[in-house]
């Protein structure tokens, strides 16, 4: 049975579900930050999950990506599963901006996080949920 990391759910809201992820969205209101998981048991790198997985992931990510495009304004986006603290494939959706906290080095551990308003991460909750039909 597939269980969120704590981790995860701690610093995260809950956005909803895909066909093979849960969309969640970082507390950290400096970045547009997006986190895709997939829902399968003791997955722990992308070549783990079958070839059909694989390809659902890079289309939700793709789904993601596209929306985030649409609504934020950033110079980059940076997708990535690096998985060093929490083991659980997770992909993360970060909108980086050359004036940004941590431009041009890596947004974890730069700094603490700045937690959303619960009205602003409501709303992008409701936001994200309503365009990718979570």
């Amino acid at each position: 049975m597939f269980v969120l990391d704590q981790r995860l759910a701690q610093d995260t809201f809950d956005c909803g579900r895909l066909e093979l992820c849960r969309v969640l969205l970082m507390n950290d209101s400096r970045y547009p930050w997006f986190i895709l998981v997939p829902q399968r048991e003791g997955i722990r790198e992308i070549h783990h999950l079958s070839e059909a997985d694989q390809l659902q992931l890079w289309a939700e990510s793709r789904r993601l990506a596209l929306w985030m495009e649409g609504y934020f304004a950033y110079d980059k986006l940076n997708v990535a599963a690096l998985g060093n603290v929490v083991s659980q494939l997770h992909l993360h959706h970060v909108g980086r901006c050359s004036d940004d906290p941590a431009w041009p080095g890596p947004v974890w551990g730069h700094s603490p996080a700045v937690a959303y308003d619960p009205v602003t991460a409501e709303l992008l909750q409701q936001v994200l949920a309503a365009a990718l039909g979570c």
